[in-house]
């Protein structure tokens, strides 16, 4: 296998997961976690790896028709974790991202055997119900994170531990592995205890972690910040970490990045900022802005952070003390950005204006996901890419 590279998850950046694994309406990772042991973890040898664009690996270019890539999402949702009056709503929620995803690239969507019927009439055309067995529906953590050398794929599994043991998660420990072994990609293990919600990348080196995701106990006892560099570094051809502040224990992923700040092209940020003087997150949103933007990245160069507003405004109807309502999770497509609406108006409007801004060749789709923010996640956190060429095989 020649030397694989890790494919950056942003627009034409992005990592190839090997499959977007994206709605599970099982129930949010907030709501009635157990406490588990930490997920068994091997170590072998393996190639060092970069973070390279879609052009590097011919997956796409500028003058040329783009291949599609796929798309995977989790169709799953447990009373025990969501509760029972969320369950439907979070179902209708992942069919409709799907759904979206659907008109611009392939969408597979995995759910239990119990759920295929449900999954299958929710969905339309351009959906792939994969029957497989998983306890919730954050893909973006529990899915394998893609890496490519030349024309052969391989995927990273990053030994998915329930984030640090706060929810059963026999099932989901198990995603990446049956997702590599189903797509015929040979998978590379490591120590490190990561979810890919907690990491994100510019695609020539950059990452941005929040260090509670990541320098925990509860993930990896022991490891140094040096330590994950240098595991990333070997993994993922990452050189720069823009470390985030501690803000562990706030909800049960200890703070993922993705909820925080995203990069839409190399040296180019989108940032949340809550307004609210009363939110927890209003000093935690103003301190990242702060560090962004004296960040540099891989190059020395210093980053143009651009601002997106928490809306303020939103729909009662599923509102939960988690309740995740930010415009930063969004998902890339190949011609299109998915984003959540919540029913603030002037809000709504200012993210899909500035979103439009920023990927300008692609098309920005409003869906709404309030039983999704209700668990604390959003739509990326449901989703994860894979190169069309990742085919998932058994799907219905």
């Amino acid at each position: 296998m020649e030397v694989p590279y890790a494919v950056h998850p942003l627009g034409w950046l992005r990592p190839p997961p090997i499959l977007r694994l994206g709605l599970t309406a099982t129930g949010f990772a907030r709501r009635g976690l157990r406490e588990r042991g930490q997920h068994w973890r091997r170590r072998i040898n393996q190639p060092k790896l970069r973070f390279v664009t879609r052009r590097d690996v011919g997956l796409a270019d500028a003058g040329r028709k783009r291949p599609a890539y796929a798309h995977l999402d989790g169709f799953r949702s447990s009373e025990e974790i969501w509760g029972a009056d969320l369950v439907a709503e979070v179902q209708r929620n992942l069919a409709d991202v799907a759904n979206a995803i659907a008109r611009f690239e392939p969408v597979s969507l995995l759910a239990r055997p119990a759920e295929v019927a449900l999954a299958t009439r929710l969905t339309g055309e351009g959906v792939s119900v994969v029957e497989m067995d998983i306890d919730d529906l954050w893909v973006r953590d529990t899915g394998p994170v893609l890496v490519v050398g030349g024309a052969e794929f391989a995927g990273v599994d990053f030994n998915f531990n329930g984030w640090g043991g706060k929810q059963e998660h026999d099932a989901d420990a198990l995603v990446a592995r049956q997702v590599l072994e189903r797509a015929k990609v040979r998978r590379l293990s490591t120590e490190l205890v990561l979810e890919g919600g907690a990491l994100e990348v510019d695609g020539k080196g950059t990452a941005i972690i929040t260090r509670s995701c990541v320098l925990n106990d509860n993930r990896n006892p022991g490891w140094s910040a040096q330590d994950v560099e240098k595991e990333l570094n070997r993994l993922l051809g990452i050189r720069k970490v823009i470390w985030l502040p501690w803000i562990a224990g706030r909800d049960i992923t200890d703070g993922h990045t993705d909820f925080y700040a995203r990069f839409t092209a190399p040296g180019v940020v989108v940032a949340a900022l809550d307004e609210d003087p009363d939110s927890y997150d209003h000093e935690v949103t103003k301190a990242h802005l702060e560090i962004l933007r004296k960040a540099t990245d891989v190059d020395g160069q210093k980053l143009q952070v651009e601002v997106l507003r928490a809306p303020f405004d939103i729909r009662e109807d599923f509102l939960t003390d988690d309740f995740a309502a930010g415009y930063v999770n969004f998902y890339v497509c190949n011609g299109a950005v998915i984003v959540p609406e919540f029913g603030d108006a002037v809000a709504d409007e200012e993210a899909v204006d500035l979103l439009e801004r920023l990927y300008p060749d692609r098309e920005v789709v409003s869906v709404a996901i309030d039983g999704i923010a209700a668990g604390g996640g959003g739509i990326h956190c449901a989703t994860q890419q894979q190169p069309d060429p990742v085919a998932l095989a058994g799907a219905k």
